[in-house]
């Protein structure tokens, strides 16, 4: 092997500090060559090697009884009896999408898929988190129009259901969007697979596409921040062929379904690289791989292109010696490139040859596992007072009740999603129960009873005010809206996605928003048993709002026992559990309508978030609740609009009373108080669902009733005072509220 030369400008191009460069001389015990120093500039990137979040991670709770495999592997999986598990991950791929929208987003629900049958799982359902900037930016518009076509059309080529997700609007995301993706897949308790390279002398065989230099170092520029020469990075980009990841998928499936399977991986971020390394080093043994050997669909490929290329729809797996003809075969069936490329050693070490020559030489855990930890200073910024003050006194109550509602429903972020959503397949493989418009989507698991509740959230503008609020919050949320559905959170899955680590102030949002999620996990009893941390999320130093993405699993015993969040029938009874606060701050209104993002998030009293919640799943598995719905965006006065108007078979009307019990009216009606759920109950029921909440220690009040053709708020009664409630006809609501996004795209 020959040696480098490494000049500080190599280490710049690589994104290695000096002092990370030293380590690999004490590793190596000599100068890297070039295809060395690729490797470990790939694997100890931030995408990599969580250098900056690896020793807070640690804190997150990641064990229970229904969990079957926690972080580390591919993805995580729980327990959903009956011999099965549910398998699902959330991965990021943020600078990809703004870099070329169509195949960054793309790419990035084929990675997530493979994540899931990698281990075994076949995949039935994808979701989406989405943060853009404002409509009214023609760029946005573009990334936009970009990103929901290349989840659509990979997701719809698979047959995977895109079943729900969100989308946040908001000018800090302008320069850096936010593309997450989450997948679920069902698996056989005893059929989970990990990627492991076991048994000395297993054979290491290539399966998929062939490799081609799109995407190289693609995790070191998912690593780094942007400026404006972001788009000359579109060399980076993978580019994705569903195609071929179906024919991959059912490959995979079949061979899992055999007895000749020892271990798997997807080749994702880092390529073949990552993949070798990461078998490898979980089982403390060493691969050799042959270079020549790997498929290329392009000449003159050297050995750094090979190990670095992130060319999509490819696996690495190690099979059982005798059995490579079996998987062969099988791989060939599906009209898939493969080839023997190695065999397990026990040397620790990943050692490539080409045409039988050594070109590198690494020890496999020195790539995947003892890269640079690092403990980054953290402070709160000298903003952060300012932001979190708030004067009450100064701020005018709402005026006119009526457009301040209609200026929210207005809101992209608030307003139908519908445009997005309807070019989405979120039917196929029919276990949809509930389709994209409620809460939480819901399937149903085939052969049982049983049906899963899955749901994305997170407020960034809250994790800005107070980062551990925040994400408290956004865990409550995620599992409140499973609740709405009746099911029990029974996992979680976080993309965390935060600006640059080397800045204290992004460090100081990042620690605080872990210990957030530490003590709303422990607090509702739900693990986190996957995810991601996508950090460098800045453009021309300007950071993104921490957005700690949550993903949630709820399980629901008797699928027949399902809620949706709109109402279903006049003379139904609305109650509504939890207390309203003042809580303005950080909320939708102060930002729509008086254009200010400051105050202090609303406080979460987890002990009153897990009752609110234990008493609405009791109440739909005991069949008293017709709809649920939770307050959240835009208050109480945007949730009972929603519940009007958000149905799958029309639009039904509302009378609500309320008192104001010393609030302002802007904070009853459009205060963002946590820990509140609308239900609508039979009459005859309404007593009985009022005794379950107050021997559940929840506060319950009946507010008023559904029908007719308005939505009418009265706040204590008053119908005198101009602006004072709320009424407005059905049709004026519903056209402000699904026409939103439709209107702003057709600027264009």
């Amino acid at each position: 092997m020959k040696s480098l030369v490494i000049t500080q400008a190599i280490l710049e191009q690589h994104k290695l500090s000096e002092d990370e460069y030293k380590k690999i001389l004490e590793i190596l015990g000599r100068e890297p060559n070039w295809t060395e120093l690729g490797m470990f500039s790939a694997m100890w990137s931030e995408h990599c090697s969580y250098k900056s979040s690896r020793i807070h991670l640690k804190k997150l709770p990641t064990t229970g009884p229904r969990v079957v495999q926690g972080p580390g592997e591919n993805a995580g999986a729980v327990d959903i009896g009956d011999g099965l598990c549910a398998v699902f991950k959330m991965e990021s791929h943020n600078h990809p999408s703004f870099i070329e929208p169509y195949q960054g987003a793309a790419t990035g629900v084929g990675g997530i898929l493979r994540d899931i049958f990698t281990m075994g799982a076949r995949p039935i359902a994808l979701l989406n988190s989405l943060r853009f900037g404002s409509l009214d930016n023609a760029n946005t518009r573009h990334l936009l129009k970009g990103v929901v076509s290349g989840i659509a059309g990979y997701g719809n080529c698979m047959g995977v259901p895109t079943v729900g997700g969100e989308i946040v609007f908001n000018d800090i995301y302008a320069l850096n969007p936010l593309v997450n993706v989450f997948c679920l897949g069902i698996a056989r308790k005893e059929k989970i697979f990990l990627g492991k390279a076991a048994g000395v002398g297993n054979p290491v065989i290539y399966f998929g596409s062939k490799t081609g230099r799109d995407g190289i170092h693609g995790a070191t520029m998912a690593s780094d921040s942007f400026d404006e020469e972001a788009a000359q990075k579109r060399p980076t980009v993978q580019v994705g062929d569903p195609f071929t990841e179906k024919l991959l998928l059912e490959a995979c499936l079949e061979l899992m379904a055999g007895d000749c399977l020892v271990g798997i991986q997807d080749m994702g971020a880092a390529g073949l690289t990552s993949s070798a390394c990461e078998m490898a080093s979980r089982e403390g043994t060493g691969v050799e791989l042959e270079l020549a050997d790997v498929p290329r669909r392009e000449p003159g490929m050297t050995p750094y292109e090979i190990m670095l290329s992130e060319s999509q729809e490819r696996m690495l797996m190690v099979a059982k010696a005798g059995h490579e003809d079996e998987v062969i075969k099988i791989c060939r069936k599906w009209d898939l490139d493969v080839a023997v490329i190695g065999r397990v050693t026990d040397t620790g070490k990943v050692v490539l040859k080409e045409n039988g020559h050594i070109v590198a030489e690494i020890p496999a855990k020195a790539l995947a596992d003892d890269g640079p930890r690092y403990d980054r200073p953290s402070s709160p910024p000298a903003y952060q007072e300012m932001l979190q003050a708030l004067n009450y006194d100064a701020l005018p109550d709402v005026k006119d009740a009526n457009a301040a509602l209609l200026e929210l429903l207005g809101s992209p972020t608030i307003a139908s999603k519908r445009w997005v959503y309807e070019q989405y397949d979120h039917m196929v493989r029919t276990n949809t129960m509930v389709r994209p418009g409620s809460d939480a989507a819901v399937l149903r698991v085939k052969g049982t009873d049983k049906a899963l509740a899955l749901s994305v959230d997170c407020n960034g503008r809250y994790c800005l005010l107070n980062p551990y609020e925040g994400a408290k919050i956004a865990i409550a949320e995620c599992a409140r809206n499973l609740a709405c559905s009746g099911a029990e959170p029974i996992g979680v899955t976080d993309c965390l996605n935060f600006g640059n680590p080397q800045r204290p102030e992004v460090m100081w949002q990042f620690v605080l928003a872990i210990e957030g999620l530490k003590d709303a996990c422990e607090a509702l009893r739900v693990p986190i048993v996957s995810g991601n941390v996508s950090l460098y999320n800045e453009t021309n130093d300007l950071s993104i709002y921490p957005t700690p993405m949550i993903g949630m699993v709820g399980l629901i015993e008797q699928a027949d026992r399902t809620a949706t969040q709109w109402f279903k029938q006049a003379g139904d009874v609305i109650i509504l559990l939890g207390r309203t606060r003042e809580d303005l701050g950080g909320t939708e209104y102060l930002k729509v309508v008086h254009h200010r993002e400051q105050g202090s998030p609303p406080l979460l009293n987890l002990e009153d978030e897990q009752a609110v919640q234990a008493c609405t799943i009791r109440l739909i598995r005991e069949g008293l609740v017709q709809s649920a719905h939770d307050c959240s965006d835009g208050g109480l006065a945007v949730a009972l609009a929603e519940c009007c108007i958000s149905g799958a078979d029309g639009r039904i009307g509302a009378v609500v009373e309320l008192a104001r019990d010393g609030l302002r009216r802007d904070a009853l009606l459009f205060g963002e108080s946590q820990s509140r759920i609308v239900l609508s109950v039979k009459q005859e029921e309404a007593d009985k669902v009022l005794d379950v909440a107050r021997r559940a220690g929840v506060p319950a009040a009946r507010i008023g009733i559904v029908g007719g053709g308005r939505l009418v708020i009265r706040v204590d009664g008053d119908r005198s005072a101009p602006g004072s409630s709320i009424d407005l006809d059905l049709l004026t609501v519903h056209e402000r509220w699904a026409m939103a996004i439709p209107r702003a795209l057709a600027l264009d």
